[in-house]
C-alpha cells in the first residue's frame, strides 16, 4: 500500500510530528506499507535526520530553504503564505498524484488545495482528511467542504469532542467521520531523548510550552503565575516556543519585574530534558485537539495541570484523578487548583493512573486503528 502524507506548516507545531509518527507506525508494522511525506518548500527539513532513520521517503519540490523567505507570524502574513503555497503547489500536487497514484492521499493542513484539486479532477487515490482542532468554517469555506468531502473517502477527528462538532455540522455521512487518535508516543524514541543533555539548568520550575499564539493563553498564564508568586515565590515558570505574542510576553514580564521568577525561551527542539526536570506541566490553552505536551508529559512521568478547555484535555486527564483541571481563563479557579497541584503533584498513583490513560496514543495503537479505517 502506499501512503502520501500532504501536512505543509510555516512555523513548529505538534502536528508535524504526529504525521511523521503515523507514516512510521505504518511502515514499522507492515513491510506491505510505503509512506512519502509531500516537503513541498522545506518545512520537514529540521526532521531530515529522523526521516531518514525510520526510511520515511520526502518528495521535494521547491528547494530546502524555501520556507526561509516566507513570512511566518501575524494573521496577515500567514494568510499571504498559504495562498502563496496555494498557488505554487497546485499543478505540482495534481502531476504528483496523477503520475505516482498512490493508494491514498492523507491531507491534515492547508486542505483548501487539495480539497479543489478533488473537486476538479478525478484521481484513482482515496483522499482521507485529518482534522486537527476545531476547524473555524465561514461561509465559503462551510460550502466548500459540503462539496468536496462528498469525495473524501473519509475524515477523521483526533478527539470525541471534534468528532461530535463535525458530526453537528451535517456536511458530510456520518458514516464517514471516524476517530483516529494521532500517534503521540514514540516509546524508544522518547527513552532517548530524555537523558539527553539540556543547555538549560533550572530547578524548581513548572514548565510550559507551545506556540506563542493567542490559543495557547500564556498571557493568562503569566498572570495567574504572578499572583502564585505571593503565596509561593521561589518557584519559577518556564515557557518554550515562538510566535506572535513573544513581544506581548516580553512586555508584561518585564512591565511586572518577573524576569526572576518567568523566563521566556525559544522554541526547544527537544522538550524532554526539561519536562523530566520540571515540577509538573502546566496547559493554559484556550482550545486543544488533544494536546500534545500534555500526553508526552505524562508518559515522562510528570502530573499535568491543565485548563479544562473545549476540546482535548479534559478527554484526557480527569481531576484529581491522573492529573488537575482549572476552569479556562480564570485565575481563581487557577490557584485554588495549584494548591491541590502542589501537594499531590509527586503522587504515585496519579502519575500510573496517567500512564494507563495515554497508551491510546503509542505508534502500535494508532497503526491498528489506522489499518481497519484504511480497509473500510
Amino acid at each position: 500500500m502506499k501512503c502520501f502524507y500532504w501536512s505543509p506548516f510555516l512555523t513548529p507545531i505538534a502536528t508535524p510530528r504526529a504525521v511523521i509518527n503515523s507514516a512510521h507506525s505504518l511502515q514499522k508494522f507492515s513491510k506491505k506499507n510505503s509512506c512519502s511525506i509531500i516537503n513541498f518548500f522545506g518545512e520537514f527539513n529540521i526532521y531530515e535526520k529522523e526521516l531518514k532513520n525510520n526510511q520515511i521517503r520526502t518528495i521535494n519540490f521547491f528547494g530546502k530553504f524555501f520556507i526561509d523567505y516566507l513570512p511566518k507570524y501575524g494573521k496577515i502574513k500567514s494568510r499571504f503564505s498559504f495562498i502563496i503555497i496555494f498557488i505554487l503547489s497546485f499543478f505540482p500536487l495534481k502531476k504528483l498524484i496523477m503520475n505516482e497514484k498512490p493508494d491514498f492521499l492523507i491531507v491534515q493542513l492547508i486542505t483548501s488545495l487539495p480539497m479543489i484539486l478533488l473537486l476538479l479532477f478525478k484521481f484513482k487515490t482515496k483522499f482521507i482528511l485529518r482534522i486537527s482542532g476545531l476547524p473555524k468554517l465561514n461561509i465559503f469555506r462551510k460550502i466548500l467542504w459540503k462539496i468536496t468531502l462528498k469525495k473524501f473517502h473519509l475524515i477523521t477527528c483526533p478527539t470525541e469532542s471534534t468528532y461530535e462538532y463535525i458530526k453537528s455540522l451535517n456536511i458530510v455521512e456520518a458514516e464517514k467521520i471516524k476517530i483516529l487518535y494521532d500517534p503521540v508516543i514514540e516509546v524508544i524514541e522518547i527513552k532517548k531523548k530524555i537523558n539527553e543533555k539540556s543547555d538549560l539548568e533550572f530547578k524548581n520550575y513548572f514548565l510550559a510550552a507551545g506556540r506563542l499564539t493567542k490559543q495557547k493563553n500564556f498571557i493568562f498564564l503569566c498572570r495567574a503565575f504572578h499572583e502564585v508568586l505571593d503565596k509561593y515565590p521561589d518557584y519559577k515558570l518556564l515557557i518554550a516556543g515562538e510566535g506572535e505574542d513573544k513581544k506581548k510576553i516580553k512586555e508584561f514580564i518585564i512591565k511586572n519585574n518577573l524576569e526572576k521568577n518567568i523566563f521566556l525561551i525559544d522554541y526547544v527542539k527537544n522538550i524532554f530534558p526539561l519536562i523530566k526536570n520540571a515540577e509538573a506541566f502546566i496547559l493554559s490553552s484556550l482550545w486543544e485537539d488533544p494536546g500534545f505536551v500534555i500526553i508526552e508529559s505524562a508518559f515522562c512521568r510528570k502530573t499535568v495541570f491543565s485548563s479544562n478547555c473545549l476540546t482535548g484535555p479534559r478527554e484526557i486527564i480527569k481531576d484529581n484523578y491522573n492529573g488537575f483541571l482549572f476552569e479556562s481563563n480564570n485565575i481563581k479557579s487557577f490557584l485554588e487548583n495549584f494548591d491541590k497541584l502542589i501537594k499531590k503533584k509527586k503522587d504515585k498513583k496519579i502519575l500510573l493512573n496517567n500512564l494507563r490513560y495515554i497508551k491510546r496514543f503509542t505508534l502500535f495503537n494508532h497503526y491498528k486503528a489506522l489499518k481497519m479505517l484504511l480497509s473500510f
